[in-house]
């Protein structure tokens, strides 16, 4: 039936491909491509899988260091060395789209997709983490997107049992209708069981491994890469459905097939399926793979070439098994009740050579799928929005006589509000790992066997970076480095998921371009390299695009675990201590969203600052005097004070802090309490400790102040000896724990 469908520009053009890549497929086969394909080219040269409109720019990234054993691009996650023979894997992925038409089903395939990419490698997933953006809770749309993400993201996190340790939730109009789902899931990986996703060895047998192939996720990838619509909700059958059991056991065998080195390559079956996993195993090894579908394992019947290369049915590998030890595998899968079936081999003519029944249904060399795929680089213009909407004048903006209801209301923002009501849905498996769960300013989690712990943190606050990409994108990486700091861990690298609008206009190509620059010079000046990462584009609704949102995943490495430190005053009688420059500004803040209803400003980083800071707070922690440390972010300085106070429910310290040497009278009361600047971490620490961290902060030119004192069931904040702030913490407490669930009940 395929053989009798016409192929021309028409029918390319239906799949998403343009008049000028239809004649490059030609000439790249020197004939017209039949349908099957045509699909095939039409789902690996989407941007979800070529990445055509991005990877130009990739080049600017730092993506070497001597802690990286495998960095970005190489492989579908990266790999950095923590010691000990051991390494770390991890990587960011977005199911944006889907979650915007299924949300339950696609936020749970988002994490199983991203699970998969880490232990396709070797690595046994220890974390997951969520990273979210959606539009105004009083929204109703909005809250049931949020309660559908949340559900999928707990089903399959708790049925696979793997432990979900924090995120990262916004919500702002500009995601109203299309809203962020990022999973970043962290593995532990020995080096000597790291497995590249090749096709090596003619003669090798490929393996089809896991779930039966459907329909489901047809045309996954191209839905992916292009704009939601009113339209799109008819997209359903694009959403790929999971199987959360199934993923687990599949996990526990690929796994015992690599500890024993019966796996030569292996690949999971994500985006465009099979078609993908075939083409770029053999395109990385130089090789080439000949499969016949009729071998593989299908749920329903009838199903074409076409719809089997391309279908995005979940919990599928492909495995390259080393030659005279099948059986050895097979009896490892067969134990965890996992299917396998040969449907091929490796050759040696770099072609993907598919076959039905053994007749040839797609013939194409490897690398004009994968090397050959176009790229692009697009118009770019300063939005015409930008000049006014950093034009800040604090003048316009009268500054509010009740400062106690307004820190009230900051707490309950479900921005900054406690994700409790979230977290809560988690049943987090193997809790003995966790040293530091959600609510901190980074996860910790145990290294097995070693003194060791990693820290985790991912972050991007996409107002900053609609107002100011470059600089934006700066903080986003400073941010998550300095919650990894904040735990005690020194940072390692990061893992990159860059959500934008359509590329094609040029206003949202400068700020991806800006972005990308942003991104590339934190990440140099902080030692970070990126491993590895994800780009999801055509992130626009009926309203136009979302803010440019980032997100930066970032592991760091704790030496001693006992070492690691948490947000939350521990000792009344404690000292209150500011690490970082005394800055105010509102630009971009939740106080001027939340309070006057506007995002304007020009955010800025010293990003060389930054790591100074950086420098002397794990410096402090390391030499023991640090009880307490949390980041300055959203909110400012009063939430920051206000989290430290109530974060453990079980033990709340109260706080008497002093302005006086940070206020003065140019500047205003609200940018102290409210303004976001960076680089600025608060922490606590005995009285007889102050001079060494002040000798500290001055060995690395940080700027050092004492705030106060633990003390007392309120936070009390006063200036010249007047409290204009006085609140008792249960009344905090209830605002900042009960704010989300409370509008959910709505």
């Amino acid at each position: 039936m395929e053989d009798a469908i016409k192929v021309d520009i028409k029918l390319a053009e239906s799949l998403g491909l343009t008049e000028n890549e239809f004649n490059k497929i030609k000439q790249l086969l020197k004939r017209t491509p039949n349908f099957t394909e045509l699909g095939v080219f039409s789902a690996m040269w989407s941007e979800h899988c070529s990445y055509k409109n991005s990877r130009g720019l990739f080049k600017l990234f730092p993506t070497k260091g001597k802690q990286v054993m495998i960095g970005a691009g190489e492989e579908n996650s990266g790999v950095v060395d923590i010691g000990d023979g051991l390494a770390v894997a991890f990587k960011i992925e977005s199911h944006n789209h889907p979650s915007a038409v299924e949300p339950f089903e696609a936020s749970a395939t988002g994490i199983g997709g991203c699970l998969r990419d880490i232990f396709t490698l070797g690595a046994r997933p220890i974390a997951v983490l969520g990273a979210l953006r959606f539009g105004s809770l009083d929204n109703e749309r909005v809250k049931y997107l949020f309660k559908e993400v949340i559900r999928g993201l707990a089903h399959y996190a708790n049925t696979a049992k793997v432990n979900a340790v924090g995120g990262d939730v916004y919500f702002d109009e500009s995601y109203e209708g299309n809203p962020l789902v990022n999973a970043f899931v962290v593995g532990i990986v020995k080096h000597e069981n790291i497995v590249r996703g090749v096709a090596s060895g003619a003669g090798n047998p490929v393996y089809y491994i896991g779930g039966d192939t459907g329909r489901d996720g047809v045309g996954g990838a191209s839905f992916a890469s292009k704009e939601i619509t009113e339209e799109s909700d008819s997209s359903k059958s694009a959403v790929a459905i999971g199987d959360a059991q199934l993923g687990g056991r599949l996990r526990e065998a690929c796994l015992e097939l690599i500890e024993n080195g019966l796996v030569v390559g292996m690949q999971d079956m994500g985006a465009a399926g099979l078609t993908c996993s075939s083409c770029e195993t053999a395109s990385r090894s130089k090789t080439g793979i000949e499969i016949d579908v009729a071998l593989v394992p299908q749920r329903e019947k009838g199903m074409t070439p076409y719809e089997i290369l391309l279908s995005e049915s979940q919990e599928r590998m492909l495995a390259i098994l080393k030659e005279g030890r099948e059986k050895e595998a097979l009896d490892i899968l067969k134990k965890w009740n996992i299917n396998a079936v040969k449907i091929g081999k490796v050759t040696d003519d770099k072609m993907m050579r598919v076959k039905e029944n053994g007749t040839v249904v797609c013939e194409i060399p490897a690398e004009a799928l994968t090397k050959n795929a176009p790229l692009y680089e697009r118009d770019i213009k300063e939005p015409a929005y930008l000049k006014e909407a950093q034009n800040l004048t604090l003048e316009s903006i009268k500054e509010p006589q009740g400062l106690n209801s307004i820190l009230l209301q900051l707490l309950g923002s479900p921005t900054i509000a406690s994700k409790e009501s979230g977290y809560e849905k988690f049943t987090n498996p193997n809790k003995d790992e966790i040293l530091v769960g959600p609510g901190s300013d980074a996860a910790v989690i145990k290294v097995k066997g070693t003194k060791k712990a990693l820290a985790i943190s991912v972050d991007c606050n996409g107002r900053y970076c609609y107002l100011n990409p470059y600089q934006g994108a700066m903080m986003a990486v400073a941010e998550a480095a300095r919650n990894i700091v904040c735990a005690g861990g020194r940072p390692l690298a990061i893992t990159d998921g860059l959500n934008f609008g359509n590329p094609m206009k040029p206003e949202n190509y400068w700020q991806f371009q800006k972005c990308i620059e942003g991104l590339s010079k934190a990440c140099e000046v902080l030692d970070t390299p990126v491993i590895s990462g994800n780009v999801s584009f055509y992130n626009e609704n009926p309203k136009g695009p979302i803010d440019p949102t980032p997100m930066v995943g970032m592991v760091g490495l704790i030496e001693d675990a006992d070492k690691s430190v948490t947000q939350d005053f521990k000792n009344e009688g404690d000292l209150i201590a500011l690490l970082g420059p005394n800055t105010a500004d509102l630009s971009g803040s939740e106080y001027l969203y939340l309070v006057h209803k506007q995002k304007k400003g020009n955010p800025q980083i010293d990003i060389n600052m930054e790591k100074a800071v950086h420098e002397a707070c794990l410096e402090a922690i390391k030499s023991g005097i640090i009880n307490s440390a949390h980041d300055c972010s959203e909110g400012g300085l009063a939430v920051t004070l206000a989290e430290s106070c109530i974060t453990n429910a079980n033990r709340m310290l109260g706080a008497l802090v002093k302005l006086d040497d940070l206020k003065n009278s140019a500047i205003r009361m609200d940018g102290v309490l409210f303004g976001e600047s960076p680089s600025r971490i608060v922490v606590s620490l005995d009285k007889k400790n102050l001079s060494l961290l002040e000798k500290i902060a001055k060995k690395h030119s940080v700027p050092c102040q004492v705030l106060g004192e633990v003390k007392g069931e309120k936070l009390t904040i006063q200036d010249k000896d007047k409290a204009v702030i006085n609140q008792p913490l249960e009344a905090l407490s209830q605002t900042w724990r009960q704010a989300i669930s409370s509008k959910l009940s709505q």
